[in-house]
């Protein structure tokens, strides 16, 4: 488990692009090899779009909902204080590393990607915290406190685990820029986040709003 490993996955995608540690806007506590943005600093070919698009290295970004939603946990870690939480979807393991950050009893890191859980172990060790790595949530054994997930809902499959949610954890924070009004049974919002995505991709100012939601068990 290295850097040069998790560059060569980078490189598979753009061959000339670079990892590099990163502080986050509004939460320099915390850094995470992201990718250099020198690398989107230029027109990329048809070939680099393609790729981009079939395999996005979307671990070597900090996505605004994660970012703003490990900002929320080291500003209230009494939510997440002493207890086992399960980051899904986990990424880059911004909020992974943050829950632990703020005194999880264990705090896992949770993505199908392997290069993700690649990017998480190493992005934890840069920051001095241990993490759980899990590549299936169903084969998580054991009790869940809490379950964390950021920038999941705009994939209409992902839904369904709305409800396995709420039944597998007594409590459910959810982050996201891209759905504004969730409508489930059991969820309710609680508070609009600012976050962008960085290194910065330029998005609209209306996606570095970020709804918050839990459940309300």
């Amino acid at each position: 488990m290295s850097l040069a490993a998790l560059n060569t996955e980078l490189h598979q995608v753009l061959a000339d692009a670079q990892l590099i540690a990163t502080r986050l806007p509004g939460l320099e506590a915390l850094q995470l090899w992201l990718l250099d943005p020198a690398n989107l600093n230029r027109a990329f070919s048809s070939e680099e779009t393609r790729r981009l698009l079939d395999q996005p290295p979307y671990w070597s970004f900090c996505w605004g909902s994660g970012l703003a939603l490990a900002r929320w946990v080291l500003a209230h870690p009494e939510r997440v204080r002493g207890k086992r939480v399960l980051d899904f979807g986990s990424g880059s393991g911004v909020v992974a590393i943050a829950c632990a950050m703020a005194g999880a009893q264990q705090s896992i890191a949770c993505d199908i990607d392997a290069p993700a859980l690649l990017a998480s172990n190493l992005n934890a060790q840069l920051n001095g915290v241990d993490l759980v790595m899990a590549n299936d949530y169903f084969a998580v054994t054991g009790d869940i406190d809490l379950i964390m997930a950021a920038d999941v809902l705009y994939d209409s499959s992902n839904r369904v685990f709305l409800e396995h949610f709420r039944q597998r954890a007594a409590a459910v924070i959810l982050a996201d820029s891209r759905v504004r009004d969730l409508q489930h049974p059991g969820y309710r919002r609680l508070d609009t986040l600012q976050g962008q995505t960085w290194p910065d991709l330029g998005e609209p100012l209306a996606f570095r709003e970020v709804a918050l939601y839990g459940n309300a068990n």
